[in-house]
């Protein structure tokens, strides 16, 4: 064994002891510390031919690269969708390293065992039945792709052709509805060989709505003439977290042959709550769906989870044929079931969080950092030069400059916030105006925050 390897074998206990210092410091200041770092980046080094030992590169990124890295898992960094991660999940993250289990297959290990187990309370928790399967996969994109190529491969069987054996180009024209769908769509259907220019845009619903309107969406299927199609559902919007009638469109299914696919990443979270449980009413008629736990479930990157009612569809796209693999016989393994063949105990920080926090844990996250984003909203609205583009409907508040928001202002407004070291927020364009986005998801989020992030609108615009 190489000497410097050796040593710190021998001194592995006192290494983390010196690694929890560090992310226990970082964490502790994390709300003191600047949102984001806008400083250019360290030149590149060349890489080390000795090493300098896992002590030394600790020292060494302490000094060099974290004071560039941002605050994102801090309350106030409302960019995109991104949530924290909770004291539970971090040491569950930790022990997966430690661990460092490949939860590809049941053999040999436990860990297939508990991944099992958190798919079924994560199922139980967005009010999904028993026809619903599950697996891990990295986030929202990973969950869509999986979710599409199954529905592909139902299209196939519709069709009477096998897309896993033959290939896409077996299903001649295939057809994909939906009222706002999110930018990871479009790249799922570009790699599963389907075509970004295949989705097909239905008209949504008027009075600054993005959900879809379900009588436009009744006569794009009648005009398919029965030809079998996919639609993808929303269950949260980017811009303004506005939910798709779900219930509604799964009555289409009546009239219509269609594969139904909701992307619900961070908007079935609002199951979780009675007071917007109402918003995924309909989600368990789902054929397949999308949730994303790097968001409100505030667990580290990378974790999502997609959920299906036709896992045999799913093992013909995804099963490895190899006789060191098994087959995917009883209870597939999940090597079976996703992309990867190498798989990172991604449950175990989902299943500390939810085992340390239960439902109602996470359920005061939601209900709190919702109350938060309509208090940020109803403040801005009253803040001259500054104007909603659309209601707060849950996490999220879209908002823009007055008069004449184009896009170099909203983007100076963005920079200047930013570089308060206060907040972060991202852009948009909502009805064709430019303007900002502040998404509402980290578990340490307070009325305190929504001051300090007011007064650093207040000071940019």
């Amino acid at each position: 064994m190489h000497r410097t390897l050796a040593d710190d074998l021998s001194r592995l206990p006192e290494l983390l002891q010196s690694a929890r210092d560090l992310a226990a410091r970082e964490l502790a200041g994390v709300s003191g510390r600047p949102v984001v770092q806008l400083d250019k980046a360290p030149d590149r080094e060349a890489l080390p031919t000795g090493g300098a030992g896992a002590e030394g590169a600790l020292a060494r990124f302490a000094e060099r690269w974290a004071p560039g890295f941002s605050g994102s898992a801090g309350p106030r960094y409302l960019g995109f969708v991104t949530g924290g991660a909770t004291p539970a999940s971090v040491a569950g993250d930790w022990l997966t390293s430690a661990y460092d289990q490949n939860v590809s297959g049941a053999v040999g290990s436990w860990a297939t065992a508990l991944e099992r187990e958190t798919v079924g309370w994560l199922r139980e928790l967005f009010g999904l039945g028993e026809a619903h399967s599950g697996a891990f996969v990295t986030g929202a994109t990973a969950s869509n792709t999986v979710g599409l190529a199954v529905a592909r491969e139902w299209l196939g069987e519709r069709l009477g052709v096998s897309v896993s054996r033959d290939g896409v180009g077996a299903l001649g024209p295939v057809h994909v509805l939906s009222g706002s769908p999110h930018s990871s769509i479009g790249k799922a259907l570009s790699v599963l060989g389907i075509g970004r220019d295949r989705l097909r845009p239905v008209p949504v619903l008027s009075g600054n709505r993005e959900a879809v309107d379900v009588g436009a969406l009744d006569a794009a299927l009648s005009a398919l003439e029965g030809r079998p199609a996919i639609v993808v559902a929303n269950a949260g919007t980017v811009n303004t977290v506005d939910f798709d009638d779900l219930r509604a469109i799964a009555a289409l299914k009546e009239r219509h042959d269609f594969w139904l696919h909701v992307d619900a990443a961070f908007g079935g979270f609002a199951a979780l709550s009675p007071s917007y449980a109402a918003l995924v009413d309909g989600l368990d008629a789902a054929d397949s769906v999308c949730v994303d736990l790097h968001k409100w479930l505030n667990v580290p990157y990378d974790a999502a989870v997609q959920f299906t009612r036709r896992r045999d569809l799913q093992v013909a796209v995804f099963h490895n044929a190899s006789p060191y693999l098994g087959l995917p016989v009883g209870e597939p393994d999940f090597v079976h079931l996703t992309p990867e063949n190498s798989r990172r105990l991604r449950a175990l920080p989902a299943w500390f969080s939810l085992m340390a926090y239960g439902r109602d844990g996470h359920r005061e996250i939601v209900e709190r950092n919702v109350s938060l984003a309509r208090e940020l909203g109803e403040r801005l609205a009253g803040l001259d030069g500054l104007c909603l583009l659309a209601p707060v409907r849950l996490n999220v508040v879209c908002f823009t400059l007055a008069g004449d928001p184009t896009p170099e202002r909203v983007d100076a407004l963005a920079q200047a916030v930013a570089a308060s070291g206060e907040a972060f927020v991202t852009p948009t364009v909502y009805g064709g105006t430019p303007g900002l986005r502040a998404a509402f998801s980290n578990w340490r989020t307070s009325a305190d925050d929504v001051e300090r992030i007011i007064g650093a609108v207040a000071r940019a615009r």
